[in-house]
């Protein structure tokens, strides 16, 4: 299951630790306490080890495992990978860049809560010449339906005749935050690229290509606190 169909099952009461029902977020230990999912028992794969994987994502993917309009899926890109792997948070449809894939629902979980602060920075070329004004006011909190979105930080990168690339850097990571931070100052979002999770690089990783996270990537990871 992913982390999501997980939550959901749990949320239905189909999930028992000891005979009682299951809470979101309860912590069991698998080598002591019974935990049944529809009254069957769930044991961990001795065999299933964890993995983790850098894809750089094309625009016109969403981040899922299937989807009921018959969108194309990221696991579209993964034909080479013989594991079964779970985005780690999500890039929207016309989004682009660093998506990451694993196995392990505890590091997902570090990297996507917003407590851990993990930061994700982000590139965004606006369809319009932005002032420096502006560029203050997108570093400032805004309140888009109903919910704050702040940016860490904001900066200029260049300006061209009709359009102004930026990096952006977040530690949230809300739906859609970057493009709702720049609709609610006025400005259209050209293209929008994750270029780096924490001290993680897309890199020259091109586009629609997968690999597997070195082993000082990995240990960088599981240090995150």
């Amino acid at each position: 299951m992913s982390r999501r169909a997980a939550e959901a099952a749990i949320a239905d009461g189909r999930v028992t630790v000891n005979g009682a029902p299951a809470a979101i977020g309860q912590s069991v230990d698998p080598d002591a306490d019974t935990v049944l999912l529809d009254g069957a028992p769930v044991r961990r794969d001795p065999e299933k080890k964890p993995v983790y994987y850098m894809l750089h994502k094309p625009r016109g993917y969403i981040t899922s495992l299937s989807d009921e309009k018959g969108r194309k899926c990221v696991t579209e890109l993964l034909k080479d990978v013989s594991e079964r792997v779970y985005p780690v948070g999500r890039l929207d449809y016309n989004s682009e860049g660093l998506l990451l894939l694993t196995n392990d629902g505890e590091l997902t979980n570090k990297l996507t809560h917003p407590s851990h602060g993990v930061k994700k920075t982000y590139v965004v070329v606006a369809d319009s010449v932005v002032s420096d004004e502006q560029i203050v006011r997108l570093g400032e909190p805004v309140v888009s339906d109903g919910e704050r979105l702040q940016a860490d930080s904001v900066e200029l990168i260049s300006l061209g005749d009709k359009r102004s690339v930026l990096r952006i850097v977040l530690s949230e990571g809300k739906n859609r935050e970057i493009r709702r931070i720049f609709e609610e100052n006025g400005i259209t979002v050209r293209r929008l690229k994750r270029v780096a999770v924490g001290r993680l690089e897309l890199g020259d990783l091109k586009k629609g290509e997968v690999r597997p996270l070195e082993k000082d990537e990995i240990a960088y990871l599981k240090r995150l606190k």
